[in-house]
């Protein structure tokens, strides 16, 4: 830690001290717990025993002092104390459900706990001893452990808590320690979490690299461009990751191969540092013990910089207490910046200032800023995390966590090791007339518990910030997401339906997860056959015959032998078939019912506009009129029952394929005499349900915007829902055009959106599954579209995934093994992306020169734009569907907008007969 203190010499703790090591149980310290510490009042008589793990003296004294701490941080945060339920252990339903595991300080951890709590209720667990846990052999896997856990506190929205036993354990799906190194509990949290079958947030060995201050600013300096102190290092026997390492600017490291016999050496170097340039103004130098033993507390000396003799014996006295790795370190000290005072110069020390930064790994191994909080403390003592008040401070950071990169799972601590989180401390420091933050150290948990101690200020009178600014959100997000893998991985799942090449990532995302899919589809020779398990070759085209296929394809699937977990589609055409096989297989799925009454559109409306309820709102007040046809004299029929203009669609249609706005009867006739000609069996256009069909119905159009709503729903409860906005199309077709996400709506409106397609999915026995659902928004409300029983299709899964670090097909196959998925409660956008579809029929130019596949797919690789391929082939024709969609992110929707705007003009994409302006015209 970079010294504040001006004042003098002193040490700041004694060298005579034991290890110089973290005071209690997690850092490596042993002894009994302080006493007398909490004022307040709470039941001791709780049940803190863990049944076949009794502990000693120390042990159980270090259990209550952690459950008198967790009272006590509940207490100031307004919060409720701790129900005893130990009495009646939790059932439970192990290897099923996710359990985020914490073992450590409640002060440090409480900001994860209570988010943890709102995000997954009853799954996010504290462990307050390493004695409610226990590490069993894991079968298959040799040298892993699964990790039990039989007793804990669980957290639930709201900030409730229950001190609950587990019976049978529960099986942890993500675990995070506070660790530390030495005799006491910090040894046990490491050695737990050390070779795990279940993803960890921190190891041992990671933490010692996090915490080595030397090697983190090196990186920080080298990779994150981010200041550091001009530094000089001692470095005794350095580990494999700073040998040889290139030096960064103001940073020096000399290697030592002893610690006796360096006089000169030493001398010569302090000298040189002393006079060097990267010091620049500064007057004191801080000389310093570095190493996982010094974590905590410092052992360091403050010397003007004119000092050199006292300098060099300073070092030299430190070279004999160093181990190998280990370093001594001689660092600038950069006075504080003091803060202004309103009222004048103060006559006191006046205030300095330090920050820190909490930052979190999200969806795709990338760094997320979750929050920024500023210490101000006295100008004439150290700045501590402990010893400084938190208070907001808005700044733009930039961090590189690429530290694990190239490390074994050795070095790691275990195959699912990773850091997860870290906090960033920066000392403000004035130079040249210019403000400038200075990198002192990462840390594990002490920046997470300063924003803690932050929304700690707003919890008791419930004034603060809104839920979706915790400082831990993203970190929880993150645990849901790896234990959303961990309880996947190595499923057994049927794939109905391939699909087309808009549906590759199926296949990149299964062997991510460690998916084993087995396939049956219709073509022999299809790409994904060579990248299944086992390739099932059956005709399933003719959809009217699905009950028979679903019976013989059950047969073929015992025949094989095959041990499913679950059986889904994401392909329209197969989604009946799909549930009745189900059915036959005693898997998990929607009722093969509900599934034909989302499949064909007319039933659909009808039957909701049949639901009036209770409960209200009732969904027929979102459904439309129409009417099925399937003959001229149903034509005529209908243009007397529905309202004019119209829209005219195929029952089981997909991409908008043959779908019209028709203004009266002539046109009525015209288009469904066009459509029984042309669209009239599956070989006339493949993969939009022609295989059912080409039945079509009237139904009647609706004014207003055009919204996509994505829903994932388990047991008839919504866990998420995602909804964009569409842009106006190319009347009177209805192809999409445009799209932008997340919503621009009111958060009223997008409210009534979601609870609309919630209710129209409910209403026709959707219970469990990933559903899309396309509504409008009139001056009356959502109206619906029509509902897509599987995954929304084009760019939806991939955007979302970006945006939102939500897969929707991993909740698809987490459903279809009766799992449910684990996502956040309150999912947040970590940007904005506004897209264009391309035709072929209006950009066959472009996109065979200015905007070909492989210049698109160049400025998708740099980042400059974010490609769907829907179609393989530019292949005009009369009833087409987009071929690619073409999106710019941005961290507004104007400033996505615009980019993609210039984009779209520069690639030749925008033209009079495409005026993708006017498409993008509703996301202003």
């Amino acid at each position: 830690m970079l010294s504040l203190d001006p004042s003098g010499p002193e040490w700041d703790c004694p060298l005579g001290s034991k290890d110089l090591e973290d005071e209690g149980p997690w850092g490596g310290g042993s002894g009994l717990p302080p006493t007398g510490c909490f004022p307040g009042s709470w039941r001791q008589d709780v049940g803190l025993d863990c049944k076949g793990s009794p502990e000693g003296t120390e042990a159980r004294a270090w259990t209550v002092y952690y459950y008198s701490l967790l009272q006590s941080c509940l207490q100031q945060a307004g919060l409720p104390e701790t129900q005893d339920r130990s009495q009646a252990p939790r059932t439970g339903c192990p290897g099923a459900e996710v359990t985020l595991c914490v073992l450590g300080s409640p002060s440090t951890f409480l900001p994860v706990l209570l988010e943890g709590g709102v995000q997954s209720p009853g799954n996010m667990l504290l462990c307050l001893s390493p004695a409610w846990l226990m590490k069993v052999p894991a079968p298959g896997q040799p040298g892993e452990a699964a990790l039990l856990v039989s007793k804990a506190v669980s957290f639930h929205p709201g900030g409730l808590t229950f001190l609950d036993d587990f019976v049978p354990p529960r099986r942890a799906t993500y675990f995070l320690a506070g660790l530390g190194l030495g005799p006491s509990r910090g040894r046990e949290a490491a050695e737990l979490a050390r070779d795990l079958t279940c993803p960890t947030g921190a190891s041992a060995e990671l933490a010692r690299l996090l915490e080595d201050r030397l090697l983190t600013r090196q990186l920080l300096a080298q990779q994150g461009g981010v200041a550091v102190p001009a530094t000089l290092a001692f470095t005794y026997k350095p580990p494999g990751l700073l040998r040889g390492g290139d030096s960064s600017p103001g940073l020096r490291l000399v290697e030592l191969s002893g610690k006796e016999g360096q006089e000169t050496l030493v001398k010569e170097e302090v000298e040189a540092f002393l006079r060097s340039e990267a010091l620049g103004d500064v007057l004191q130098v801080a000389v310093k013990l570095s190493g996982w033993r010094w974590r905590g507390r410092q052992a360091l000396r403050l010397h003007p910089r004119a000092e050199l003799g006292a300098v060099v014996n300073t070092v030299l006295a430190l070279l004999e207490k160093l181990e190998e790795e280990e370093s001594v370190l001689v660092e600038a000290v950069y006075p504080p910046v003091q803060l202004p005072c309103s009222d004048g110069p103060s006559p006191g020390p006046g205030l300095a200032v330090r920050i820190c930064a909490v930052v979190c790994r999200t969806q795709g191994d990338r760094p997320l800023l979750s929050k920024v909080v500023c210490g101000v403390g006295r100008g004439d003592r150290p700045l501590r995390h402990h010893n400084s008040l938190p208070r907001t401070l808005e700044a733009a950071l930039t961090a590189m966590l690429a530290l694990e990169a190239g490390l074994s799972a050795e070095q790691r601590g275990g195959r699912r090791a990773h850091t997860d989180f870290l906090g960033v401390d920066f000392a403000l420091t004035a130079a040249g007339g210019m403000l400038t933050p200075v990198a002192l150290e990462l840390n594990g948990g002490l920046c997470l518990e300063a924003c803690g101690a932050l929304e700690g200020l707003w919890a008791a009178p419930r004034l603060g910030p809104a839920a979706d600014e915790a400082a831990a959100a993203p970190l929880v997000e993150t645990m849901l997401r790896r234990s959303a893998r961990c309880l996947m991985e190595g499923k057994q799942l049927l794939v109905v339906g391939a699909g087309g090449v808009s549906k590759k990532f199926v296949w990149e995302a299964a062997r991510d997860y460690g998916l084993q899919l087995h396939l049956v589809e219709s073509d022999p020779n299809h790409f994904a056959s060579q990248l299944v398990q086992t390739f099932i070759h059956f005709d399933m085209t003719e959809h009217r015959r699905d009950e028979e296929n679903a019976r013989l394809l059950a047969e073929l699937v015992r025949a094989r032998g095959l041990k499913l977990d679950g059986c889904f589609s994401y392909w329209d055409d197969c989604l009946v078939l799909t549930a009745l096989l189900c059915q036959e297989l005693g898997l998990p799925c929607s009722p093969p019912a509900a599934m034909r009454l989302a499949k064909k559109k007319s039933l659909t409306q009808l039957h909701l506009l049949r639901h009036h309820g209770p409960p209200w709102p009732a969904p027929s007040l979102h459904a439309v009129p129409c009417c099925p046809l399937e003959s001229e004299a149903d034509v005529e029929r209908a243009v007397h029952q529905v309202p004019l203009p119209g829209v005219m669609k195929l029952e089981f249609g997909a991409g908008a394929v043959g779908v019209r706005l028709v203004e009266d009867a002539p046109q009525c006739h015209e288009h469904f005499s066009r459509i029984t000609r042309d669209l009239q069996g599956e070989a006339d256009h493949p993969g939009i349900g022609l295989g059912w069909g080409n039945a079509m119905l009237l139904m009647e159009f609706v004014e207003g915007t055009e919204h996509d709503v994505d829903l994932v729903l388990f047991g008839g409860r919504l866990l998420a829902a995602f909804v964009s906005d569409n842009g106006p199309t190319r009347l009177p077709g209805f192809t999409e055009t445009a799209a932008c996400m997340p919503t621009g709506l009111a958060p009223e409106q997008e409210a009534q959106m979601v609870q609309a397609a919630f209710r129209c999915c409910l209403g026709c026995g959707l219970l469990d599954g990933v559903f899309n659902v396309e509504l409008k928004l009139t001056g009356a409300g959502p109206r619906l579209i029509e509902i897509n029983p599987r995954m929304g299709g084009f760019y939806l899964r991939d955007w979302i995934l970006e945006l939102y670090g939500v897969d929707l097909l991993l909740a698809a196959v987490m459903v279809a093994c009766g799992l449910r998925p684990a996502l956040p409660t309150r999912p947040r956008a970590r940007g904005h992306l506004v897209g264009v579809m391309c035709l072929v029929s209006q950009h066959l130019q472009a996109l065979s020169s200015t905007a070909s596949r492989e210049t698109l797919q160049a400025l998708h690789d740099r980042g400059l734009l974010r490609l769907n391929l829907l179609e393989e082939a530019l292949v005009p024709g009369e009833y087409e569907e987009p071929y690619c969609s073409v999106a710019c992110a941005g961290s507004s929707p104007t400033e996505a907008r615009l980019r993609l705007l210039g984009l779209c003009q520069g690639l030749g994409i925008d033209g009079p007969s495409y005026p993708v302006a006017h498409f993008l015209s509703h996301f202003k």
